[in-house]
């Protein structure tokens, strides 16, 4: 039972985290909305590149924290608390 609610817990936040980000970025034309878009990008900004002859491997991982997705969580949040 812990196990499930680990993974609903987690299917949960990463649908609150993509609906916020979907949100932040349908709503950046809006005047009264925009705020909504306001954030802070974390990662690479370029790639990192390993080259081991035979096989190019390529890492990168940017990652960007909105006020819609920060939102989303937080009714992820609420919604497992109910569930």
């Amino acid at each position: 039972m812990k196990n499930k609610n680990f993974w609903i817990l987690l299917l949960l936040l990463l649908a609150g985290i993509v609906l916020g980000g979907f949100l932040g970025e349908a709503t950046k034309s809006i005047s009264l909305l925009s705020w909504l878009n306001f954030g802070q990008s974390f990662g690479l900004d370029t790639p990192l590149v390993l080259n081991l002859g035979v096989l190019v491997i390529t890492f990168g991982l940017t990652i960007r924290i909105t006020m819609a997705s920060i939102i989303g969580v937080a009714i992820a949040l609420l919604i497992y608390r109910y569930l």
